[in-house]
């Protein structure tokens, strides 16, 4: 980038008079942190003084985070990130009463970027430290919770690049891939688990909902629910080499919750390691309308997980499941080895109403952790007597998400 004109210098004066600084020099735009009180203000300075065809540099040292952000009119802006961004954990009110819609589910977030031809880097040193505890017993074991924020969504960008940042305890979703287009996120690492009775959930790695060509690459995630989640109207999604610890590691789903058609085509998952997780290739829809087409789980080594393969029409409720017309088509697992926690391989009940059909499996070995044999439970496959793997009983339509012992 070319250095243009006279640098200018924003002074920001924080609390017990700390100074931070903001210089533009031409195109680019470079950032101190305050290394106490609230570092917001310089950074949406920055953001707003080099949105376009600029670079962003935040520098070494800590930076507090106690507002929402949203930056969502970039063009052509390089954002490197070489500090540690710290959520502040001592006002959830404000959190709750003041994070952005994202839309879906009722959910919101503390952090949006979007635009056109955006590279956030972290060179390996950006680290992004949500203070999640306060959230999970905040939470209580709960569900979705308003106003709990998703630590950084991608809101309508194009042409996105996320690299080399870090997340240890995110508030809630780590990340969110929401109404974008040509996503590539790459070497991150994600941790976040509780310290206290109230465990972890709901502080998935990605989700991502009405968007294509999103691209993963090289993550490690341990969290309390989905490690990598395709949600619904996502379409081309490509994701290799993840290692998932305590989650649902690779998940479709869930969708057809909604008043339209939710849709999945096209997705690969393919070089999946999973740690004692819930489940490893699963596909979990609701009774509604859409469809599911065209998803490969291809070489997964498993170690300890709940229920390796898992299909459902009717996810949490275990009801209405054979009267679910969304159908599920052209699934291949292949290369799925490893170890079942309890005695079942895979658990897949169809809609009687829309079966699935057109599934493939080629090299299963997938034996119980106590060294046995595993069980494979199938209802309302249509090909299920040549889809390569062969079954040993029924599946129940009310089959329950997480399996607590031998079935």
């Amino acid at each position: 980038m070319k250095f243009l004109g006279i640098a200018i210098i924003t002074t920001i004066i924080g609390a017990g008079g700390a100074l931070a600084e903001v210089v533009k020099d031409g195109s680019v735009c470079t950032v101190t942190p305050l290394g106490s009180g609230d570092d917001t203000p310089q950074i949406k300075k920055a953001f707003q003084q080099c949105q376009t065809d600029s670079q962003i540099i935040f520098q070494e040292g800590t930076y507090n985070i106690r507002q929402v952000m949203e930056f969502t009119n970039l063009k052509n802006v390089s954002i490197d990130i070489y500090g540690k961004w710290v959520w502040s954990a001592d006002n959830l009110q404000y959190w709750i009463g003041n994070t952005l819609p994202v839309t879906y589910a009722g959910l919101h977030t503390g952090w949006k970027l979007g635009g056109t031809d955006i590279a956030l880097r972290g060179h390996g040193k950006a680290l992004f430290d949500g203070n999640g505890q306060v959230w999970i017993d905040e939470n209580k074991d709960g569900s979705n919770r308003k106003g709990r924020p998703i630590n950084l969504t991608i809101w309508k960008g194009t042409n996105v690049l996320v690299d080399g940042i870090t997340w240890r305890q995110a508030q809630f979703w780590h990340t969110f891939v929401a109404y974008s287009k040509n996503v590539t996120m790459t070497n991150l690492d994600m941790a976040t688990w509780s310290t206290s009775r109230w465990s972890s959930v709901n502080t998935d790695g990605v989700d991502t909902w009405n968007s294509e060509d999103v691209t993963i690459r090289n993550w490690t995630v341990k969290c309390g629910d989905d490690c990598i989640s395709v949600k619904a109207n996502s379409k081309n999604i490509d994701v290799r080499n993840v290692t998932c610890y305590e989650s649902g590691c690779a998940v479709i789903g869930s969708l057809g919750n909604g008043n339209g058609a939710d849709t999945v085509d096209n997705v690969l998952f393919q070089d999946f390691r999973c740690n004692h997780s819930s489940n490893a290739a699963w596909i979990k829809t609701y009774p509604g309308q859409g469809h599911v087409r065209n998803v490969t789980f291809r070489n997964f080594v498993i170690s300890d997980v709940n229920q390796p393969i898992y299909v459902s029409p009717c996810i949490y409720s275990g009801q209405n499941c054979d009267g679910s017309r969304l159908p599920i088509e052209d699934i291949t697992w292949s290369n799925i080895t490893g170890t079942a926690r309890y005695n079942v391989a895979a658990g897949m009940h169809c809609s009687s109403a829309a079966p699935c059909k057109n599934f493939k499996f080629e090299n299963i070995d997938i034996k119980t952790k106590a060294g046995g044999a595993a069980k494979v439970l199938c209802s309302n496959i249509k090909n299920q007597a040549d889809m390569g793997l062969k079954c040993t009983g029924t599946c129940p339509g009310n089959w329950p998400q997480e399996l607590d012992g031998n079935r």
